[in-house]
């Protein structure tokens, strides 16, 4: 067979390994949606058991809260892979293709491995639809079969460790069949109320489900009441609670070239100075929590990092769609704010760190989301809001958002544009004219759609030049000042 005969080959492989990896896909998406979230584990449960509890054959390091939980989750997971240990990771939503929620080393679970693991999976998952129906109860929703797929890709792969981020919540989470060495708690807030609660002391106590016998808990702040219930859940369990603040603090982070240097007083060490390739202060506050985790996990907390490790591990740091500079002339930004939280650290960094006073803001969220709160946040920095939807079946109609950002803003800053190419090209016309830049948020989803667009207009800054985009950037505008 000569040379070109066999890329051929590779190639055709390849395309029948992505067909293969999309029809999967297409079988999972026919369950009912990731909004139809189920307050029950016994049917993942069930599942995982019928294939021989996958997730028991590696450790786990399991993160919930509110926000922060994939920034925190990837940057654990670099620090796992700069100690030597071959990692997966489980996050969601994706940006643009599903293999990005499942890492296997740092790299999106590939085509072959993804639909190789559906095929094995999917007799159990039929199996346990059955039961389920037969006793009056929907079938698998699209995050339980997928938490089933991943937990089983993983042990295939195999890993060492798994990092798994929950979906929502933190009890009745398809996740948390997997017991956790390590459960991380970021920052707890008001989000998905209708679900979780409508105090955040009720959310904490559906977050704290997490928290497994004998395991060691890292928590960020929080306010007294949620970490009352962190507090009564980890002595119910016997688990050790580590709060920042008190058993180790995020001590100093200052603005660097290509992200920011922080200091963290550790549970073994002092780590001064070390640079993390993250803008934005909570993603120095989510890189000293996944810090902390990671010692922890390590040695329980008794041996610190050496200098080499900890500075590749934080090198390797990526959080896609935070606070990610994708364009350059103008500057493009796209976060995945999507709450009042979220839009208030995405306001804070915008000044911080991209040095921006003011910007044409691209809106599009999912229905059901505090949409005022974030704008309301977000408007003391915004000349002009385009409102827009994103593909989703879930987006919010862009007619009804605008509603509300004219409620916060006035009718003179809001535009609407339901078409979201058209949406971003008009706001990146505007901040041209402006000398500013713009910034996409509100849902994962629209960031996706952007990308998308982004590379087929031939605008989209490559991922290792992202950071100094943005550095140049804004160099570039304090010099015109």
């Amino acid at each position: 067979m000569s040379e070109h005969d066999e890329v051929d080959d590779r190639i055709l492989e390849s395309l029948e390994h992505r067909e293969a990896a999309q029809a999967a896909y297409e079988a999972l998406l026919a369950r009912a949606g990731e909004q139809a979230v189920e307050p029950r584990i016994a049917a993942t449960r069930r599942a995982v058991e019928l294939l021989g509890d996958p997730q028991r054959s590696y450790r786990v390091i399991h993160i919930t809260g509110t926000n922060g939980k994939g920034s925190t989750a990837r940057i654990a997971d670099a620090l796992l892979r700069a100690h030597g240990l071959r990692t997966g990771l489980l996050t969601s939503p994706h940006l643009e293709r599903v293999n990005e929620r499942i890492m296997i080393d740092g790299e999106p679970v590939s085509d072959e491995a993804f639909a190789a693991g559906y095929d094995d999976v999917a007799p159990v998952l039929e199996l346990v639809d059955a039961e389920l129906e037969a006793a009056g109860e929907r079938r698998l929703t699209f995050f339980e079969a997928f938490t089933v797929l991943a937990l089983s890709v993983l042990a295939d792969a195999p890993v060492d460790v798994a990092v798994l981020e929950v979906g929502m919540g933190g009890t009745w989470d398809s996740t948390n069949v997997a017991d956790g060495d390590v459960a991380v708690i970021t920052p707890i807030a008001l989000d998905h109320t209708n679900r979780l609660g409508s105090t955040v002391e009720a959310i904490a106590r559906e977050k704290a489900g997490i928290i497994k016998p004998d395991a060691i808990v890292v928590s960020a702040a929080q306010e007294p009441s949620a970490l009352a219930v962190l507090e009564a859940r980890s002595a119910e369990v016997g688990a050790r609670l580590l709060v920042e603040g008190r058993d180790f603090a995020l001590a100093s982070q200052a603005v660097a070239v290509g992200g920011q240097l922080i200091t963290v007083r550790g549970l073994a060490a002092e780590y001064i100075d070390q640079l993390v390739p993250l803008m934005g202060a909570h993603q120095g506050a989510n890189a000293a929590l996944a810090l902390v985790a990671v010692e922890a996990f390590l040695g329980g907390g008794s041996h610190a990092m050496t200098a080499e490790v900890l500075a590749d591990g934080l090198a390797a740091a990526t959080s896609p769609g935070r606070l990610d500079a994708v364009g350059a002339h103008p500057l493009v930004i796209l976060d995945a704010a999507h709450n009042p939280h979220g839009a208030a650290a995405l306001k804070a960094a915008l000044g911080e760190f991209f040095g921006l006073e003011r910007v044409t803001l691209v809106l599009g969220v999912l229905a059901g989301k505090d949409a005022r709160g974030v704008l309301a946040e977000l408007e003391p920095v915004i000349d002009e809001a385009i409102i827009t939807q994103s593909t989703s079946e879930r987006a919010l109609d862009a007619d009804a958002l605008a509603a509300d950002a004219v409620a916060v803003l006035g009718a003179d800053r809001v535009v609407v544009e339901p078409d979201l190419e058209t949406a971003v090209e008009t706001a990146r016309e505007a901040a041209t004219d402006r000398g500013g830049a713009v910034v996409v948020t509100g849902s994962i989803t629209l960031l996706g759609d952007v990308l998308g667009h982004a590379r087929e207009a031939g605008w989209l800054v490559r991922a290792d030049a992202r950071r100094q985009a943005a550095t140049i950037e804004v160099t570039d505008e304090e010099e015109q000042r």
